[in-house]
């Protein structure tokens, strides 16, 4: 275990990042994601996205030369711990950034807080971090958690649902989806399920679904979980009984690569689309899909976002980052393009920014993908921000 560790640390910088030509202070970043286990691709697309915006910016951020430092959180909070203060202890970074999963921020954030170094999670934002509980040291470069569960259950309320049924897994993100649905859709849920996060048989849930006969069913099962539960939902016959809905990481690339059409009709709500029509957006999808001969998913989308976020906040400290405070104010302030549209930080550091409803379809390439069918929030911020005593 511990060799393993030490291998994934010590991966090298990628090629494109050459020696600086002159004594300019690197900038050290600790990219703890997850690489192996049911969360394995996430990491890969996170990592593929933070690698193709510094080959646009030239290995370079904020014009400091970068060196990564990337190691393998497993998925477990024990592991992401141990990772973190070896960053902080050992490699000497000024950023942390990368994680997907809650229950590893929650494990791994603490110690990066001790140090002042800027926590910088690529995807979720957990509640624990956005209220009462948020810090000058933390930043979510995706959303709050709760938020597209937020928006889903805004447009079940809009639609007039009644009967619906939740499947998440049991880990402080599930918990979030459900504490983001039940504050817009007042209806009380049909069914509220809390599963493994190893759990590969779904059949005791597909049972209670075929019996309770809901009108739509809400899933939060991200990658493996996702994957086995949507292919045993249509072996069940249940796709055109009880159509599936979820947040955007529900029906993500990689999902829907291993389900096939299974889900077609889906419905998600989501910050970032494929089709979205930002300039930023267009060259970002272009240029993944010529690098990695694929359409990005959302992890990708916002780990390459992110990247170029610490690219214009920190530019202005012209590659000194002695100054920790200063680097979590740039980070802050930050003003960027992003490939989403519209982004700003809240004042607990949790994007206010848009959103989406997507469909699962398939595009003219027969490729089954999402495509945005309506615009359902304007600068939407989280539930949390006003608990936040942060100025």
């Amino acid at each position: 275990m511990v060799k393993h560790l030490l291998l994934a640390t010590a991966l090298a910088v990628p090629a494109f990042v050459s020696a600086p030509l002159f004594a300019q202070e690197k900038l050290r970043i600790g990219v703890l994601t997850t690489q192996s286990g049911p969360g394995a691709a996430f990491g890969a697309e996170t990592l593929g996205g933070i690698n193709l915006a510094l080959k646009k910016l030239g290995g370079n951020i904020g014009g400091a030369p970068v060196e990564l430092i990337v190691a393998d959180d497993q998925g477990k909070p024990d592991i992401g711990k141990q990772i973190a203060e070896r960053f902080l202890q050992k490699d000497k970074v000024n950023i942390i950034t990368g994680t997907i999963f809650g229950q590893v921020i929650l494990a791994a954030a603490p110690a990066a807080f001790a140090e002042k170094v800027p926590f910088f999670p690529t995807v979720a934002g957990p509640s624990d971090y956005a209220g009462a509980g948020c810090n000058r040291y933390f930043f979510s470069a995706g959303y709050q958690s709760d938020a597209p569960h937020e928006i889903m259950g805004k447009y079940l309320t809009s639609k007039n649902f009644k009967k619906v049924y939740v499947v998440v897994p049991n880990f402080p993100a599930g918990k979030d989806a459900v504490a983001g649905i039940k504050r817009f859709y007042k209806e009380p849920l049909l069914g509220e399920t809390y599963t493994p996060l190893n759990q590969v048989d779904y059949s005791t849930e597909i049972a209670d679904i075929q019996a309770k006969k809901p009108e739509a069913v809400y899933i939060f099962l991200p990658g493996a979980l996702g994957i086995n539960f949507i292919k045993q939902y249509k072996l069940a016959g249940l796709t055109k009984i009880s159509p599936l809905m979820g947040p955007n990481f529900a029906f993500e690339e990689d999902i829907l690569k291993a389900v096939g059409d299974a889900p077609l009709g889906a419905l998600n709500s989501s910050h970032w689309s494929n089709d979205m029509a930002t300039p930023e957006n267009r060259e970002f999808v272009a240029a993944f899909e010529k690098e990695f001969k694929r359409l990005p998913s959302g992890y990708a989308a916002n780990a390459y976002d992110a990247t170029m976020l610490l690219n214009a906040a920190l530019a202005p400290l012209k590659g000194n980052f002695s100054n920790k405070e200063a680097v979590a104010h740039a980070i802050e302030n930050v003003k960027f393009k992003s490939i989403r549209g519209n982004f700003r930080f809240n004042k607990n550091h949790m994007p206010v920014q848009d959103w989406v409803l997507r469909a699962v379809v398939k595009d003219e390439q027969g490729r089954v993908t999402n495509r945005i069918v309506d615009r359902v929030a304007t600068g939407h911020a989280d539930a949390y921000a006003a608990a936040c005593n942060m100025k």
